[in-house]
């Protein structure tokens, strides 16, 4: 961010459009995003990536691939949820 730029506040659902962000703040958005998901019972989310020339699909897939919050590994949305412009990811439960 630079200087004078205020953060923008985005509602957290289950739910998040990347077409809004930068590429090179995806590394530092998904685990914060997935952490506030993850306190408030959101543990299926649809990462809506595009389709595009997959350049975004696969760094998104690279992130999640190292990230431990993320159970069950992550599947491509079907026809009727973005197809491979979306991916769904199942979160693991915060720990009590």
């Amino acid at each position: 961010m630079s200087e004078g730029e205020q953060p923008v506040e985005h509602p957290i659902t289950s739910e998040l459009d990347l077409h809004t962000f930068r590429p090179a703040e995806i590394s530092s958005l998904l685990p914060e995003y997935f952490r506030v998901c993850r306190e408030r019972g959101l543990l299926r989310v649809r990462v809506i990536h595009g389709k595009g020339t997959g350049t975004l699909r696969e760094g998104v897939h690279r992130l999640l691939d190292q990230m431990p919050e993320v159970v069950s590994g992550y599947r491509l949305g079907d026809e009727t949820s973005g197809g491979w412009g979306a991916t769904w990811v199942t979160l693991r439960p915060e720990a009590d």
